[in-house]
């Protein structure tokens, strides 16, 4: 059977300790031996000697870096899982692109799912726009609340993973919070997955991948809307 690794890091894995100790006081009794007791016959001069860094192999740590450490290490071990609000809860959706997003949207806050989606529109001018979203990504940049309560156009941008604007000639690719573009000389732009690392493909005429499955919608609002629904496993 393979040896389990440590869930934390080295460093975190040897502050860990610190949370043993509510207080700095109590940090420093750790450290005081019996001897002191005996010899110095007072707490107080024992919790001295001990903070003076008499009695420990390494650093002993003053008041005000035993708390920041202990706070710190505290977040990591016992992170806190942030609150979070279903904006299309309660909505009344009539787009059916829209309705496909709300059905989504608790899965990808929570990080079950992260859906790509693929948008083809076109300006009132007649220019086509173009991209890909990470869906999961948007959701915490930017309220939704007028998505999903009054049907405001989605549009991607040039901040989003693919973008792309005919009128302008503008090509863009970014690394979101869940995903990198990579550029593959046969299947053309690929999205890995940093989680779990598996690759999107939004060729329409290839597989979309691993844990993968693709949709399309139709809505009287745009011209294509695809959505790629990877479910993420993450590592245990």
């Amino acid at each position: 059977m393979a040896e389990k690794k440590n869930e934390f890091p080295p460093g975190v894995e040897a502050k860990r300790r610190l949370l043993a100790f509510d207080t700095w006081e109590d940090y420093l009794d750790s450290l005081i031996e019996i001897a002191d007791l005996r010899n110095l016959r007072s707490i107080d001069s024992a919790r001295t000697v001990a903070a003076l860094g008499y009695r420990a192999n390494g650093d002993t740590l003053n008041e005000k870096e035993f708390y920041t450490s202990r706070a710190v290490i505290h977040a990591i071990v016992y992170p806190v899982v942030r609150p979070y609000v279903l904006v299309s809860e309660g909505a009344k959706i009539d787009d059916p692109f829209f309705r496909e997003l709300a059905v989504r949207e608790r899965a990808n806050r929570v990080g079950i799912l992260q859906s790509v989606i693929f948008i083809r529109h076109f300006t009132k001018g007649g220019f086509e726009i173009s991209g890909y979203i990470d869906y999961a990504h948007r959701l915490i940049t930017e309220d939704w609340g007028p998505f999903f309560r009054s049907n405001k156009m989605l549009w991607p941008k040039d901040t989003d993973l693919g973008y792309y604007h005919w009128r302008h000639g503008t090509v863009r690719s970014n690394i979101s919070r869940n995903y990198k573009p990579v550029m593959d000389t046969e299947k053309g732009l690929l999205f890995q997955n940093r989680h779990d690392h598996k690759i999107i493909c939004p060729d329409p005429h290839q597989e979309p991948g691993q844990n993968t499955t693709k949709q399309r919608v139709y809505s009287k609002r745009y011209t294509q809307v695809e959505i790629y629904d990877h479910v993420v496993r993450r590592k245990t």
